[in-house]
């Protein structure tokens, strides 16, 4: 089957669609957000994309701190109304229902209903075009211990996560391999 080859543009899919909270506890903020990775191992670094317009840019710019808050498919609803609603008109963390927790290592909260919350620190902010790449640490993570194995290892197939792919979003689902079961030797 032949190709056609169009301009360079935002096709990589599918991306994670997480929530990141910013400000405070007292006057939480959060902004869904497509634009996101992680980008070294050693440090734990992340990054996420905001349009200077963006009332989140704001806060993350004087704050330097926000937490990446993954979603599953029964938070579907708030990420997808909180990437539509601005918060310097609404407080979305009320309007949808969101419940802010205290974090370990920054000011802004974290969300409850996340199975898992990174913490970050910016270290860099990178002007790219219509968007800001804020490039952090991830100082910490809080893990919903319902998905906590026995072994104490991580489960995330159990938290139906959330991802965003051209327009849609996505429950991830079916398991069809782990790291290095494509050259795996098999067992005599």
């Amino acid at each position: 089957m032949a190709k056609v080859t169009w301009p360079g543009g935002t096709l990589l899919a599918p991306v994670p669609a997480v929530l990141v909270t910013s400000g405070t506890i007292e006057k939480p903020n959060v902004a869904t957000i497509a634009w996101t990775g992680i980008t070294c191992s050693e440090p734990p670094m992340t990054y996420i994309s905001l349009r200077p317009s963006r009332h989140s840019h704001k806060i993350i710019s004087e704050t330097g701190e926000f937490v990446i808050n993954l979603t599953t498919g029964s938070l579907a609803k708030a990420t997808d109304a909180c990437g539509v609603y601005t918060g310097a008109k609404m407080n979305k963390i009320k309007a949808y229902s969101l419940t802010p927790e205290k974090a370990s290592q920054v000011s802004c909260p974290t969300l409850a209903q996340s199975p898992i919350s990174l913490e970050c620190k910016v270290e860099e902010v990178k002007h790219l075009g219509s968007h800001d790449m804020f490039l952090a640490r991830i100082v910490a993570v809080d893990v919903d211990e319902a998905y906590i194995r026995e072994d104490g290892k991580l489960d995330l197939k159990k938290a139906n996560l959330l991802a965003y792919s051209h327009g849609d979003y996505i429950q991830l689902g079916k398991k069809i391999g782990s790291f290095g079961f494509a050259v795996k030797k098999k067992r005599r």
